[in-house]
């Protein structure tokens, strides 16, 4: 605490949903090391839970406790969303209900929506005026919209969707394809829905300056070649990355997906020229006005806007317009349920 008090700057409040469950766990050190909103900034941590994990969340605080951040200035666990976000400034809404055996799609959006419903609506009753959030528990553009539905009188940008994991898995698998640090890369741009549509686009990136597309035609001896490793190999790989690891570690994703969600609101609050993320859309790119939908955004450090005025093809308008469609599919859906 003596830490927290060295510097003038008040406690940001941060609620975590799903707090007990592995995600929320990777998150949590590091927020309070300073990782996501800086080396001088306290904060405090609300860790929402089911009944069924609030004691893992217990557990979770007793080591923040442990560790003795000097940064933060304090950690409550509660089952109760209204508790949870009263005064909160950032959420970070990451426990949903996964997709079980023989459950079809309507039964996980109904699902979901009665847990993102509720928090929307606690959200609008209690959280703070500049209140701002990342929905990252799936389907999570879809959930990010029914939130933002429940969340009466607050603005829907507030709410945004986690595809900064995707950006970065495209990133990745570009630093390895041409031997190339990762922050060499810029400008990779993932559109539309966090899920097996998305469209992972290189079209506008640079590694160390050159346009990626022509330095993988020099990696692999042509244009040709190029455009089909992209088509076969990157798209599909980075789209299925979460089902690769999963066959591989034999779970999700944890720490990529806690590293993205820490990032998306660190460049949200901080600043950036360019990243990837659902936000809600205005009609940009022909995107139907209300979607929930992953575009390249910048940020000034007041919320997240879509670059606009980027070139498209009729390769990447066909496979954003995919997207696109799956989404306004969940939206009817969700519709048809009474949940917007």
């Amino acid at each position: 605490m003596l830490g927290a008090m060295a510097t003038s700057k008040p406690p940001i409040t941060v609620a975590i949903t799903g707090a007990g469950g592995q995600i929320g766990y990777a998150l949590l050190f590091r927020i309070a090391a300073g990782d996501m909103l800086g080396p001088d900034q306290p904060v405090r941590l609300r860790l929402l839970e089911i009944a069924q994990g609030v004691r893992a969340a217990e557990g979770a605080a007793l080591e923040l406790q442990d560790c003795a951040f000097a940064l933060l200035d304090g950690v409550e666990v509660t089952d109760s969303a209204d508790r949870a976000f009263e005064g909160a400034d950032i959420g970070m809404l990451v426990g949903a209900r996964p997709r079980g055996p023989g459950m079809e799609r309507a039964d996980l959006l109904a699902a979901n929506a009665g847990i993102f419903g509720p928090q929307g609506a606690a959200i609008a009753a209690g959280a703070a005026s500049g209140f701002r959030a990342v929905i990252v528990g799936n389907p999570a553009n879809t959930n990010a919209l029914i939130a933002a539905a429940a969340a009466e009188g607050m603005p829907a940008d507030r709410f945004t969707a986690l595809t900064r994991l995707d950006h970065n898995r495209a990133i990745g698998q570009l630093a390895e394809a041409l031997g190339a640090p990762a922050g060499a890369i810029e400008r990779v741009a993932i559109w539309g829905n966090h899920s097996a549509t998305q469209f992972p686009d290189v079209s506008h990136a640079t590694v160390a300056g050159t346009p990626v597309d022509e330095a993988l035609a020099h990696a692999f001896g042509g244009a040709e070649a190029a455009r089909s490793w992209l088509d076969e190999v990157f798209i599909p790989r980075v789209a299925r990355r979460g089902a690769e690891i999963i066959e591989v570690r034999g779970s999700s994703s944890v720490a990529s997906a806690a590293n993205a969600a820490i990032e998306h609101v660190r460049d949200e609050r901080m600043g950036t020229a360019w990243t990837s993320a659902g936000v809600v859309s205005r009609g940009e790119y022909g995107v139907p006005e209300g979607l929930v939908c992953s575009f390249p955004v910048s940020s000034d450090g007041d919320g997240y806007r879509v670059i606009e005025g980027l070139a498209l093809d009729d390769r990447a308008r066909s496979r954003i317009e995919a997207s696109v469609a799956e989404l306004v599919a969940e939206r009817d859906a969700v519709r048809e349920l009474g949940a917007l």
